[in-house]
């Protein structure tokens, strides 16, 4: 498996990683372990999960699942956001990051969060806030990277040039939804990122499984799907997009690969992605995310995708 940098001075993570969000939502404890080893022995070492995940739950079958291994693994996660219907007031943001860590470290039983998630922005507090909570973190050798996750172009700008005038940690890398189904963010967030230096970790690089090949036109979604149990997950799927998924099936089946493949590919192929962060439910379906990493597209491939 190839390892990448993320950012300017992040972590080393594998090109895959293991998004842990099905973890107590779609699997149990048992399935969970059964994941987590299959992705460190096909050379995954780069985990995220998050606070929220499994109501907590990610994060306590994750770290179980690495015990004795738990140095071969870069654990990523991220606090939850303070909550919509707490007044703001100065200094309960950086309480509840300070908070979340704490709760993040017990669960995952480490002395250490590898790389520390802002998961959403604050619509009230000051980013200066998060930053300096998040400084905090670090200097107390608790939180080893910081990162961002869902902000915009102008937020990363904002952040970074915060972080640089106040001598604050940076941020190394930002999380963002991107694949071959969802491409707006290649508009201001991508380039911005890219400005800052910033490693690029994009989720959902099977947008919901449409890119695996298990949804067919007019055909109902599988049971247990993800866009059978979450219906808001479907709300955009038109005619449209079998189209476009069609064509990219098509030009992945020419070059003997799988839609999947294709999907993870392309990603890892794009300037600034450090790794690309795919769940999974089983050890096959970690054993085909760690494969497509394989592939390595030319630039011609990579026009001939945009022209599709």
């Amino acid at each position: 498996m190839e390892a990448r940098k993320l950012g300017h001075d992040g972590p080393e993570l594998s090109v895959v990683g293991l998004g842990c969000n099905n973890f107590g939502m779609r699997i149990d404890a048992e399935a969970s372990h059964a994941v987590v080893r299959a992705a460190l022995d096909a050379g995954v070492t780069h985990f995220d999960t998050a606070e929220m995940y499994g109501g907590g739950r990610s994060e306590e079958f994750l770290g179980q699942a690495l015990g004795s291994r738990r140095d071969e693994a870069v654990v990523a996660t991220k606090y939850l956001p303070r909550p919509k219907d707490e007044p703001y007031r100065p200094g309960v943001l950086a309480e509840r990051i300070r908070t979340g860590c704490e709760i993040s470290l017990r669960r995952l039983g480490t002395d250490r969060i590898d790389v520390y998630y802002l998961h959403f922005p604050d619509p009230e507090a000051p980013m200066e806030e998060a930053q300096e909570a998040l400084a905090a973190l670090v200097e107390e050798g608790k939180v080893l990277h910081l990162a961002s996750s869902n902000l915009s172009g102008d937020q990363i700008r904002e952040a970074d040039e915060i972080a640089t005038d106040r001598g604050l940690p940076r941020f190394t890398g930002t999380q963002i939804e991107w694949n071959l189904l969802q491409r707006a963010v290649e508009e201001s967030v991508v380039p911005a990122a890219r400005e800052a230096g910033l490693g690029i970790v994009p989720y959902f690089p099977l947008a919901s499984g449409l890119l695996t090949g298990k949804y067919k036109r007019g055909e109902a979604y599988p049971p247990g799907s993800r866009l059978a149990v979450a219906p808001h997950f479907a709300a955009d799927v038109t005619d449209e997009t079998f189209d476009r998924i069609e064509r990219l099936a098509a030009f992945a089946a020419e070059h003997g690969r799988t839609l999947l493949e294709l999907a993870v590919a392309w990603l890892a192929a794009q300037p600034g992605v450090a790794s690309v962060i795919a769940g999974a439910t089983s050890p096959a379906q970690v054993e085909a995310n760690a494969r497509a990493a394989s592939w390595r597209l030319t630039d011609d491939d990579l026009a001939a995708i945009d022209a599709l």
